[in-house]
């Protein structure tokens, strides 16, 4: 009986990855068509209501406008301005003083800038912004897209400022600091192997780790270190800031000086320019002084100052409390859910905060900036059908118990080898949600309580959740569909998710060992 609704349970997430990957489906009409399915499995199999069920679309597509599509309109709003303006020209030449080697600059931007913005901001912004950096650089838009994908999954547990890990914590009444550092003891190998990851689709290969193998080892380990040390004793917070910040600087220093050293191969350099669009000032002839390079890049150093400042307690509290709460999700038989939204203290506004004072800085006239804004907003169309669809159906799966019935299949069949699926259910999670955030919040006290029913570590097991949410997310619709509109990919996304399922596999298989055979070293360390 139970494994005949775990099938049916499976069945939005099924059709999610065969639309998209056997049929070649677009995005947003598979997610539009899974929230179908889910809404009629809901009141058919798992009795739901016809109101409950109505509103709890209503809650998921409002949670996909505020904060998810707000952020990611933002961020992709600030790229395309500094398109607009020919400020990515100077930042074009500034990042390629550092390096003209397609490798060096992957790991710069996607790993480390991509991690700052993880960090910092979250909902997206790590993959939008330097994915689309990477595209007007010259990169391959799917190599670009693939290469954030992979960048972006294991800082996803601390992103915007530690919330996904703060949130399961409070949810199930655990130390908050301990989840941290379970966390990052569990992802500790993957933040070494995702550099070397990031290098090889850049260069084409295993042969394109030639000759920068301890380029990428330091990229790695300089955002390890001080993100443990940060995680173990501060918290979720700080502990991603801390080791992209760390990264950057070492990643920056070591590779001007081994492009001193030694020429960059044929092979590897990056390729001519794309043309340019004639709309656009052409300011690429000029020499990027300092000045010059503060206006380029005032948009991005706004984005890092604000949200900086709304990190510190005595500025983002008054700004978070400035709220409202919403009851969407009607169901007699339950208590009120609600709601909130932070109307100031959010990513999306804080990013489009700094895109303002960019527009400033930049001498945007008030034309072109709703020219840029109406192309960002009609460029995201698409984008926008899909993160209500998914939302819409994860929150029918969350609301009507689908998901609860596919992680207690995998409690009631597996027993004490349940550590193997953790993060494998994290993962079908973050694949359905595209958040970590939301992930948490679906499985997050079934993990507690199935590793209190089986003798093993509760903050191990949630940590597990959390991790595997990282591999979940790299194949994500919604992310996906992030990275898509950010370097103008709508339609291929079928592609893009074969691609970056192979390494969410491989992933979750290493990351299923890790927490079955991982438990001893986790008890002598805690």
């Amino acid at each position: 009986m139970l494994f005949g609704y775990f099938v049916l349970a499976l069945l939005p997430i099924l059709w999610l990855i065969v639309a998209m990957s056997v049929i070649k489906m677009q995005a947003w009409t598979a997610a539009l068509t899974a929230m179908v399915i889910a809404f009629v499995e809901a009141m058919v199999f798992w009795h739901a209501s016809l109101l409950s069920a109505t509103t709890s679309v209503a809650e998921g597509v409002v949670m996909a406008l505020w904060p998810i599509v707000l952020v990611i309109i933002a961020a992709i709003f600030v790229y395309n301005m500094t398109v607009h303006t020919g400020a990515m020209d100077v930042i074009k030449s500034q990042l390629t003083s550092v390096s003209n080697d397609r490798r060096v600059l992957a790991i710069l931007i996607a790993w480390c800038f991509g991690g700052f913005m993880e960090g910092m901001a979250g909902y997206g912004t790590a993959i939008a912004i330097p994915a689309s950096m990477m595209f007007a650089l010259g990169f391959n838009p799917v190599e670009a897209i693939l290469m954030c994908l992979v960048a972006d999954s294991y800082t996803t547990m601390f992103g915007a400022v530690g919330v996904p890990t703060q949130m399961v914590s409070d949810l199930t009444a655990l130390d908050a600091t301990v989840v941290s550092h379970a966390q990052i003891l569990q992802a500790a190998v993957f933040m070494i192997i995702c550099p070397f990851v990031i290098v090889t689709i850049a260069g084409g290969g295993l042969k394109g780790l030639r000759g920068i193998v301890p380029f990428t080892l330091v990229s790695g380990v300089s955002f390890l270190v001080p993100e443990y040390i940060a995680a173990k004793y501060m918290g979720p917070t700080l502990p991603v800031i801390v080791g992209a910040v760390v990264s950057l600087v070492c990643t920056f220093a070591f590779g001007m000086w081994q492009n001193k050293r030694k020429e960059t191969p044929e092979a590897y350099r990056m390729g001519p320019e794309r043309p340019k669009d004639d709309a656009y000032e052409d300011v690429s002839s000029k020499t990027p002084g300092l000045k010059s390079a503060f206006v380029a890049w005032s948009p991005f150093l706004f984005i890092l100052v604000i949200l900086l400042l709304v990190s510190i307690p005595a500025i983002g509290g008054p700004l978070g409390s400035i709220k409202t709460a919403f009851h969407i999700y009607h169901n007699p038989d339950a208590d009120p859910v609600f709601y909130t939204v932070k109307w100031l203290n959010t990513p999306g506004v804080l990013v489009f905060l700094a895109g303002i004072l960019g527009a400033i800085v930049q001498k945007v006239s008030v034309k072109d900036f709703f020219l840029v804004l109406g192309r960002t907003v009609k460029q995201m169309s698409k984008t926008i059908v899909t993160m209500m669809g998914v939302l819409a159906c994860a929150k029918l799966m969350s609301y009507s118990g689908m998901t609860n019935t596919i992680a207690e299949f995998f409690v009631q069949t597996l027993g004490q080898y349940f550590p193997f699926v953790a993060p494998l259910i994290g993962a079908i999670g973050a694949f359905v949600t595209g958040s970590g955030t939301s992930t948490g919040a679906l499985f997050g006290t079934i993990q507690k309580t199935a590793a209190i029913n089986i003798g093993a570590s509760p903050e191990w097991m949630v940590a597990a959740n959390s991790v595997g949410v990282s591999a979940g997310k790299m194949f994500a619709p919604q992310s996906i569909a992030i990275g898509s509109a950010a370097c103008d990919l709508t339609g291929k996304e079928s592609v893009l998710m074969k691609k970056a399922a192979v390494y969410a596999v491989v992933f979750i298989v290493l990351m299923a060992v890790i927490t079955q055979f991982g438990q001893p070293l986790w008890a002598a360390v805690a």
